[in-house]
């Protein structure tokens, strides 16, 4: 049994934590922490959670990082926050799995000119993607959860990249729910404006950008040239990434599918498509990411689908999927549940 406390549980990603941890065998949550909901219970800002295991007795605490001595906390802050935060708890000797884009660069100068933010200092954290980190994930302090962009895109990826078998030039599209967007509303995210519409956004100045392309580059030994351009669509949570890229070689369909199946073939969370793109219906709710579609058209160019709750496998999912690995835990425990269809 470990103890284990969330700092920010007032958002999305804090609300989900609290939700699947709750169902976990081997943890005891310890604090939930919040400035403005200090005193408030749980239940009354997240009503989903009421009457499952003892969070109606449970209120938001002001706590100080200083007086959290938890096992594991559960970084659920902004950008630009928890790197005031995380070094404290570093320090006294918990394991922390920050859900920020704080600690996802190995180069600080790389975040601070995709974020816009000068950082404090380095830390060593490892990138939270268990499919391509699991070993040193299991023997590190500090996870930075992978954004959700990034996962969907990476894991539909990373195969082709690692045999080589395309162009150094890639395509990313995805389609996300509103609530990446965070729990605060905006203009943005104000219901006429999203509903019955499709919005492109940062097209070619998105900061998840290069961290899909240093995860791929990890793979092989080449540079890789990646545009990504997110859209906003009219759901609650989801995100369909469709990836496009140019074989350097004629390569059946069925030779990239068996490609993935055996790349994934071990992966629980990793599910291939032969036939048909997965959809946001089969994965909503749960913290797997299909992979489909595996077509080429005629001029060599290979277009695939991955789908992925933004807010599970895209954030809290993930992180919890972390959790268990450093804990030594199974690493399916209290996620292995199909997605919510219809």
């Amino acid at each position: 049994m470990i103890t284990v406390s969330i700092i920010g549980g007032t958002g999305y990603t804090g609300s989900e934590l609290l939700r699947i941890l709750s169902n976990h065998p081997e943890v005891e949550i310890k604090y939930i922490t919040s400035r403005k909901m200090d005193g408030v219970k749980i239940t009354k800002l997240h009503p989903n959670l009421k009457g499952i295991k003892n969070l109606d007795n449970t209120t938001f605490k002001n706590i100080f990082p200083a007086d959290i001595d938890s096992d594991f906390v559960f970084c659920a802050t902004p950008h630009g926050a928890s790197m005031h935060i995380v070094p404290e708890l570093y320090e006294k000797g918990m394991k922390i799995i920050d859900l920020s884009g704080d600690y996802r660069f190995e180069d600080i100068s790389t975040y601070e000119e995709w974020y816009n933010l000068k950082h404090t200092g380095k830390l060593d954290a490892v990138y939270g993607l268990p499919e391509l980190h699991r070993e040193d994930i299991k023997k590190t302090k500090l996870v930075a959860n992978p954004g959700c962009f990034p996962t969907g895109a990476i894991l539909a990826l990373a195969p082709l990249v690692k045999e080589d078998l395309i162009e150094d030039r890639i395509i990313v599209d995805s389609k996300t729910g509103v609530s990446g967007a965070g729990v605060n509303p905006s203009e943005t995210t104000h219901f006429p404006n999203v509903n019955e519409n499709i919005k492109p956004y940062k097209l070619t100045t998105h900061r998840h950008s290069p961290e899909i392309e240093k995860e791929l580059e990890k793979l092989t030994n080449k540079n890789i040239k990646l545009s990504f351009t997110p859209h906003l669509a009219p759901i609650t949570r989801g995100i369909l990434t469709t990836t496009h890229t140019f074989l350097k070689e004629n390569v059946k369909r069925a030779e990239v599918i068996d490609i993935y199946k055996k790349f994934y073939k071990n992966e629980p969370f990793v599910r291939i498509f032969d036939e048909g793109a997965p959809t946001l219906t089969g994965v909503r709710g749960s913290n797997f990411c299909d992979i489909g579609g595996f077509e080429v058209d005629k001029y060599g160019r290979l277009v695939m689908v991955s789908a992925i709750d933004n807010l599970v496998k895209g954030a809290s999912g993930q992180a919890i999927q972390n959790m268990n690995l450093m804990a030594g835990f199974n690493e399916t425990e209290a996620l292995l549940y199909g997605g919510l269809k219809p």
